[in-house]
């Protein structure tokens, strides 16, 4: 399997746009703290993660066609450049269009994490601190009702993850929220005018 610099080039190569990009690190470390604490292979599940929506930009699949555009296409790429087919499966089966089976732990983490960890940004990015250190489970509960704040995210995919992962609702924030502090400068969520600690 390619290392995760070579993925992080492809991911560049094809997706310019940096909230993308960013959206790609959250998920990552979302999914990465989950493999750590399941003691599953952190490289495999993490470079999933990294990738799910590197296609995204040049195939965004308005139509969500299961066999064209996102993620199908990805799918393509990443299977020439010899990318193991249980991260195929997943990235698939992250987008419910496709109708591919969400099996493996792997495959719900992904789904799990995804429409999350883009609303844990969005609440992040609300604090007039802009920082994720201050946003708290409880109050991500209370927004994802607000159905006017961040329209993008699939609230029902937020449910349904949880759900899937048999993880309780509160539990999967709040571990969510604690993976993304991990990566705070990265994604630009450490704070307005914040130091990063070494």
């Amino acid at each position: 399997m390619p290392n995760r610099e070579e993925s992080w080039s492809l991911l560049c190569e094809y997706t310019q746009g940096e909230s993308l990009r960013k959206h790609a690190l959250a998920v990552e470390a979302c999914v990465r703290a989950y493999a750590r604490k399941l003691g599953a292979d952190e490289e495999l599940w993490g470079t999933t993660a990294l990738l799910h929506d590197f296609d995204y930009e040049r195939w965004p699949n308005a139509a969500h066609h299961p066999t064209e555009e996102h993620p199908y296409e990805g799918s393509k790429i990443l299977r020439a450049r010899g990318y193991p087919e249980e991260m195929i499966h997943a990235i698939l089966g992250h987008a419910d269009y496709c109708n591919v089976a969400r099996a493996s732990p792997l495959d719900k983490t992904l789904f799990a994490c995804d429409e999350l960890a883009g609303f844990l940004t969005a609440c992040a990015l609300i604090k007039p601190s802009k920082s994720i250190h201050e946003v708290e489970a409880v109050s991500v509960k209370k927004k994802l009702k607000d159905k006017a704040f961040a329209r993008g995210v699939n609230r029902d995919d937020v449910y349904k993850g949880a759900a899937e992962l048999g993880v309780p609702l509160d539990e999967h924030i709040a571990f969510c929220i604690a993976a993304l502090r991990g990566i705070a400068p990265e994604l630009g969520l450490n704070g307005v005018g914040a130091v990063a600690v070494p």
